[in-house]
């Protein structure tokens, strides 16, 4: 297996495409070899799509995907959770494109199930240690001067089912629990400026209005710095299952205190403990202590394609390796690809735009001899850190926690083309 020095020319990827059975060029070929492929939409046939009109611009009004797109949706694993109340879905990371995931495949977190909540009711609470106690209604919220940041969101138990070894079958399921959208609000900090912070506040407690009244502490400088009470997504009214009709953003940060259905901030000197913060993120170290608000998402990497659901299926010849990085510290700075399971790196292309806290598209140009591969990927932040090996990660932080693995990932691509989720040292 051989890595290209430079990009394949387009008529030889062509022509080696059409010689593995990838393409049918028409170039030099007859009508009649055309017409022997058996489907009567293919050239120089007119296909029937062109025969007929179609529906018009008002017969589907919100618009949705192409029936034959059915396929790119959220999927979840049963075992997982007793109810789907209280349970997580995945985002299709191996079908999409560019930095922004589309709203309907966000992956969903729940707690206590999705709420229906009539905007024109919904209300902020902002009180605790504050000069002014006040309650923000939608239009109030919206009357804010408004930003939009680029930033993604990632559970931090993405890839915990696997800290003792490979388990899910393909990258939906073992990187799935991220997704990256463009977020429309108000800063948090110009709404605490409105309410007056006190000067012994240090934290503040943030109430979801679903089911479960998630409640998460957060620290006061975070909030100053660049969190975003929200109120859209990608263009458009934030989705119900996204936190409709207020969340917070809370950029490269566990997901968890991304509160959505957001009702209630309290300010305090210190974080909440026992009845009034519901939920605890904590990471079981290998001494019996555990780790508590580690709340940044640190670098991590995946190649998403190949993948387990797309396989190297034209055989021998010119792939592009694709996938995603990102980091709660910054921006990607740099990621690098191995075929032979981290014995030798070469630095992969970084795809415009490259923005903080967001996802990054890499991609690099492989010739493929047939031969087996081990794929993996190494991201590296602006900060200097640098994505750790499944060795190094279990070394420091042992075997019992299900958050916070971000270790380096290894595909097995086969001869077949096939590929496997297997784990490198």
């Amino acid at each position: 297996m051989t890595e290209t020095k430079d990009k394949p020319s387009r008529r030889s990827f062509l022509k080696k495409s059409a010689a593995a059975g990838g393409f049918t060029l028409l170039a030099g070929a007859g009508v009649g070899e055309a017409m022997a492929a058996g489907d009567d939409n293919l050239p120089p046939n007119v296909p029937e799509w062109m025969k007929s009109l179609g529906p018009g611009v008002t017969a589907n009004p919100y618009g949705s995907p192409s029936p034959f797109e059915k396929n790119v949706v959220r999927r979840n694993v049963g075992w997982l959770t007793a109810t789907e109340e209280s349970s997580i879905n995945f985002t299709p990371i191996h079908e999409l494109d560019g930095i922004i995931t589309p709203s309907g495949l966000c992956f969903e977190r729940h707690h206590g199930g999705v709420p229906e909540i009539d905007p024109e009711q919904h209300r902020l609470m902002i009180h605790g240690l504050v000069d002014r106690p006040l309650i923000f209604n939608m239009d109030d919220l919206m009357r804010f001067p408004s930003l939009s940041r680029i930033h993604f969101l990632e559970c931090p138990a993405n890839g915990g089912m696997e800290w003792k070894g490979a388990q899910m079958a393909g990258v939906q399921f073992s990187h799935g629990m991220v997704h990256c959208c463009e977020w429309t609000g108000v800063k948090l900090s110009t709404l605490l400026a409105e309410v007056g912070v006190q000067k012994a506040a240090k934290w503040l407690l943030a109430e979801g209005a679903d089911a479960a009244a998630m409640t998460r502490s957060i620290p006061l400088d975070k909030a100053m710095d660049d969190i975003i009470v929200a109120y859209s997504q990608n263009g458009e009214r934030i989705r119900p299952e996204n936190g409709y009709p207020l969340r917070l953003l809370v950029p490269g940060w566990e997901g968890n205190v991304n509160v959505k259905w957001l009702r209630r901030i309290k300010v305090g000197d210190q974080p909440w403990h026992h009845r009034e913060e519901t939920s605890k993120y904590t990471d079981l170290m290998p001494d019996g202590k555990a780790r508590q608000f580690t709340f940044v998402q640190e670098a991590n990497s995946v190649i998403t394609s190949p993948c387990p659901e797309k396989p190297m299926k034209f055989g021998k010849g010119f792939y592009e390796i694709r996938g995603i990085a990102w980091s709660g510290y910054g921006k990607i700075k740099k990621v690098d690809i191995s075929i032979d399971g981290g014995m030798n790196w070469k630095t992969a292309e970084l795809q415009a735009p490259v923005f903080s806290k967001s996802l990054t598209r890499f991609r690099l140009p492989l010739q493929w001899d047939g031969r087996p591969m081990l794929l993996q990927s190494r991201a590296a932040d602006d900060s200097g850190y640098v994505q750790p090996t499944i060795e190094a990660l279990r070394k420091a932080r042992g075997l019992n926690s299900i958050y916070h693995k971000n270790s380096i990932h290894t595909w097995r691509v086969l001869p077949t083309g096939e590929v496997q989720n297997v784990q490198v040292a």
